[in-house]
C-alpha cells in the first residue's frame, strides 16, 4: 500500500542537483578555447552568471548613472562592465563584473590585471531581474573585499540602495533612497546624486 505524501520532498534529499564550481584558471582556459565566444559571463561564488539579455530600462538607467558619474569624477575614472578583484580568499572562484565602477586612479594606468578593492571608490549595479542576487550574494562578496561603497539601483522601485561601512563580511550601513531623495558618494561628498535622475521620465 502506498504512503500518502504530505510533504515534498517526501524524504531528506539534496534540494538542488550538484553543480560544477568553476575557478578563474578554468574560465581562462575556456575563454582561450572560445567555448564562450560572444557570451558575457561573470564568475561569482564558483558559478558562471549570464550578463546577457539586459532590458531597455536597465540600459537607459545605466546610461543616465554613467553620465552623472562621468560629470562628477571624470570619464577617465569610470569603467562599465569591467571585471574586478575581490578579497584574496575569494579571488580563485570570483571575478565579478559590476555594471559601473569608479576608480581611484585613471583607467589607463591599469595595464594588466583587474582593479583591486583598494582601487575602487564606488561599485554600482543596475538591478532589474537580478535585484535579490545583487543585494545578497554580491553585497556579501563586496563587503568581504572591503569595498567602501556599493550602490544598487533598483530599477523597478525607482530607488537606490546604498551600502557602506564593510565589516566582517557585511555592510553595517544600508539605506534606501527613493526617487525624490539625493545622496552624495563618499568619494565626492560635495556632489549630490538625485536618485530620480537615474530613471527616464
Amino acid at each position: 500500500m502506498p504512503t500518502v505524501v504530505t510533504e515534498s520532498p517526501y524524504r531528506p534529499v539534496p534540494l538542488e542537483p550538484p553543480r560544477k564550481r568553476w575557478t578563474r584558471a578554468e574560465c581562462a582556459v575556456l575563454e582561450a578555447s572560445e567555448v564562450f565566444q560572444q557570451q558575457r559571463l561573470e564568475l561569482v561564488e564558483g558559478e558562471l552568471i549570464s550578463k546577457m539579455g539586459k532590458k531597455r530600462l536597465h540600459t537607459n538607467t545605466l546610461t543616465l548613472v554613467f553620465g552623472w558619474l562621468t560629470r562628477t569624477f571624470d570619464f577617465r575614472y569610470i569603467n562599465t562592465g569591467a571585471t574586478i578583484d575581490v578579497a584574496p580568499e575569494d579571488n580563485p572562484t570570483n571575478e565579478p563584473e559590476p555594471d559601473l565602477i569608479v576608480l581611484a586612479k585613471p583607467s589607463f594606468e591599469f595595464r594588466t590585471g583587474n582593479p583591486r578593492p583598494a582601487d575602487l571608490r564606488l561599485v554600482v549595479e543596475i538591478s532589474d531581474s537580478t535585484l535579490g542576487f545583487d543585494l545578497t550574494v554580491k553585497a556579501r562578496l563586496y563587503a568581504r573585499a572591503g569595498i567602501a561603497e556599493y550602490w544598487v539601483v533598483d530599477v523597478a522601485a525607482r530607488s537606490l540602495v546604498v551600502h557602506r561601512d564593510p565589516l566582517n563580511g557585511s555592510y553595517q550601513s544600508v539605506a534606501v533612497y527613493n526617487d525624490r531623495e539625493s545622496v552624495s558618494p563618499l568619494a565626492s561628498p560635495d556632489h549630490e546624486f538625485r536618485v530620480g535622475d537615474a530613471f527616464p521620465e
